[in-house]
């Protein structure tokens, strides 16, 4: 009886919707309650907050009721259901037979055909690589004095105004963890990442020979505390296929993929294994040559930053020619090397850039050799060609790097592979050096 009264209802409220409905304009609607009510029972049951673009309406119920059933007048008289509306209550008159309350939607009157995403067009990229960044306290004195904003604010905010900035994080950068067995432990300050984002560093090298210098569980601290500053790790991480796998960007059009490798250890025990927390090799060239083609496979532009080389060198090895010629072949577009603590060339491999070694830049002014230091610039165009250049900087005091020369901050980037003869940089050994 009431699933069939029910239907009746809603004939009930089709029929006299355009005579006995009051309507409320979206205009006038607040957040309501919906009523549902037991109509046997003659009681509210439950209240379901609608949202605001919904209309109620009130229905005066007429006979519309079966032959074979009693009519209206027989049992009860008519009765008017209204439901008043409020932002917080609501009113409803009930009876023990039929009860209806409706809602109307409403309803776009144009309807929008989607259509196809069209690709972001390609920008010409500038790209900023840099070297070795210790955002070490105890081992740079100023920073407790100075805060560690005064590490970039020699660099003319050029950081800020390029596509894309990758640096080595020379350090680890967590609380966690004790001093390995060497002569130089590296701990950065978490407190400074916030500086370092905001002068617009975006990607971070970890495969060196200081990021395990407090163990795992700061290298993958470390890790956590990057994503968290809003800076991409890369070249570590808690297995062989998290280390060896790029940080992949869009930018301007382009999907760029950025690997670290490191090719500086203490001992074999860093490298990242299946099951082994640690950092991807820069010696193992089957293994970066496949990391380098898998970046290839989904990006248009592979940027590889790499820790190689011997201290004090400023001209590449051969075995680091052939691992740079190695990754270029597999899809390498540019290449920043470091870790000499000296600036190396510039080179070109089959028409991409490679900065065999750009020194250290956040670090200690140890002497006016190992003070000078550099930023590689590169000019990518949609096109795919590419330009490059270093500009010169020297660490003036412990921290604080300045670009110099004639127009600091800026060069001329070279198209074609120029011969490269570095200025005031002959090999030299200073005792106490790094």
């Amino acid at each position: 009886m009431v699933d069939r009264t029910g239907i009746y209802a809603l004939l009930t409220w089709a029929v006299v919707m355009g005579s006995a409905c009051t309507f409320i304009s979206p205009a006038e609607t607040t957040p309501y309650t919906e009523v549902q009510v037991d109509v046997v029972a003659g009681q509210v049951v439950a209240e379901i907050d609608a949202a605001p673009s919904i209309v109620s309406s009130s229905v005066t119920t007429t006979d519309l009721t079966p032959p074979d059933e009693p009519t209206p007048e027989e049992t009860d008289p008519p009765v008017e259901i209204f439901v008043e509306t409020t932002a917080t209550t609501t009113t409803t008159a009930v009876s023990p037979t039929t009860t209806t309350t409706k809602e109307i939607w409403d309803h776009p009157t144009e309807w929008t055909v989607p259509q196809p995403v069209t690709p972001e067009p390609k920008k010409t990229l500038v790209i900023h690589g840099i070297g070795d960044v210790a955002l070490d306290p105890v081992y740079i004195p100023t920073f407790p004095s100075e805060g560690y904003e005064y590490a970039w604010s020699g660099l003319d905010g050029i950081f800020l105004d390029d596509d894309l900035t990758v640096i080595n994080m020379e350090c680890s950068v967590s609380d966690l963890g004790r001093p390995a067995p060497k002569t130089f432990n590296f701990r950065c300050d978490t407190d400074a990442l916030p500086s370092a984002k905001a002068a617009g560093i975006d990607v971070a090298n970890l495969a060196n020979n200081h990021s395990l210098d407090f163990g795992r569980e700061a290298m993958l601290d470390s890790i956590v505390n990057l994503r968290e500053a809003g800076i991409h790790p890369v070249g570590a991480g808690a297995n062989y296929e998290e280390a060896y796998s790029p940080a992949l960007l869009e930018i301007g059009g382009w999907k760029i993929a950025v690997l670290g490798f490191g090719g500086v250890l203490l001992t074999r025990s860093w490298l990242a294994t299946e099951d082994r927390h640690g950092i991807a090799s820069g010696d193992d060239k089957p293994d970066m040559v496949a990391a380098v083609e898998r970046a290839a496979a989904v990006a248009d532009l592979v940027i590889v930053t790499i820790h190689w080389g011997m201290e004090k060198d400023t001209q590449p090895r051969p075995v680091d020619i052939d691992l740079a010629e190695a990754m270029v072949k597999a899809g390498a577009d540019i290449i920043f090397g470091h870790h000499q603590h000296r600036v190396g060339p510039l080179g070109w491999i089959d028409g991409k850039p490679v900065a065999w070694g750009l020194g250290h830049i956040i670090w200690r002014r140890i002497n006016p050799v190992s003070a000078q230091t550099t930023v590689a610039k590169v000019i990518v165009h949609p096109d795919g060609r590419m330009g490059a250049c270093l500009m010169p900087a020297e660490i003036i005091r412990h921290g604080h790097p300045v670009f110099v020369g004639d127009t600091p901050g800026e060069c001329i980037p070279e198209y074609e592979p120029l011969p490269y003869t570095p200025e005031n940089l002959p090999p030299m050994d200073h005792p106490g050096d790094l």
